[in-house]
């Protein structure tokens, strides 16, 4: 990473590690969270944050672990909740020196391995996250958590709001027009909608269009361009500059590191 990213938010939590180069720093809920050989930075699902590039001229390598709950659920019952907007108590946590050695044979495996197995990815993933998660706390109180959990309901109008957002994710995003079909007035829709869900319509609609996009150039192999005026964009160049500022790279990198680590065909008969 290079340059800043712009605020988003995901629905799922993630651990993020520096793998190499310069010292950085995300915010999140709106703390300076710094990313160091010693820190690593730790965001809860739809919590909003961004990243900050304090050194323009290096780079740094970051690994960024989003975690499915359903996944983790399926490996340990107990870390079923990590969807859970709380289930980080904190933004950052300290990494013993056992940690860092177990992220720089993860980065060696992802970066230098002719070939990777999926299963020895899976169990070198599934190890670094625990033993990032174990430093906090929180995770292990499932109780707290769970008296803790938001509410099913929501409120309908704004549940009817993403519904129409879900239906219609690849079409420019109107806040005046969502809040007319739900009966609120544009300031009492932008206020019900973040508090209901924590952050704003506007980070919510990229969130569901950037989404969309990495299921796309992950599952197919459409041309980007394609890709991007089904989303909505008028030319491929603002699709890219809209994914690189979510996610650090343009779609095309990221469709090749995807590719990289995809198991040719049949190979999970040899697994």
């Amino acid at each position: 990473m290079n340059a800043p990213l712009v605020g988003h938010a995901h629905h799922h939590c993630h651990i993020l590690i520096k793998a190499g180069g310069a010292d950085s720093a995300f915010r999140v809920r709106g703390e300076h969270a710094p990313l160091t050989d010693d820190l690593a930075v730790l965001v809860n699902a739809w919590e909003h944050h961004s990243y900050e590039h304090t050194k323009p001229n290096e780079r740094t390598l970051i690994l960024a672990l989003y975690i499915e709950p359903a996944w983790l659920a399926e490996i340990q019952r107990s870390l079923a909740l990590s969807g859970h907007p709380r289930f980080f108590p904190q933004t950052t946590v300290p990494l013993k020196s056992a940690t860092r050695k177990n992220v720089e044979e993860f980065v060696l495996e992802l970066w230098w391995a002719d070939e990777v197995s999926p299963s020895r990815l899976e169990h070198l993933l599934f190890e670094l996250i625990i033993e990032v998660i174990e430093k906090c706390t929180g995770w292990r109180d499932m109780s707290s958590l769970l008296k803790s959990r938001p509410p099913a309901s929501m409120d309908p109008r704004i549940r009817q709001a993403i519904a129409l957002m879900k239906q219609d994710v690849m079409r420019e995003f109107d806040i005046d027009a969502l809040a007319q079909k739900t009966g609120l007035s544009r300031a009492h829709f932008f206020t019900l909608f973040q508090r209901n869900t924590q952050v704003t319509p506007q980070v919510y609609a990229n969130v569901l269009r950037f989404e969309m996009a990495v299921k796309r150039l992950t599952q197919g192999r459409e041309a980007v361009g394609d890709i991007a005026h089904d989303l909505g964009f008028s030319e491929p160049s603002h699709f890219a500059r809209f994914f690189r500022a979510h996610l650090g790279i343009t779609p095309s990198d990221y469709r090749r590191a995807v590719n990289l680590f995809e198991p040719p065909p049949g190979s999970e008969e040899l697994l």
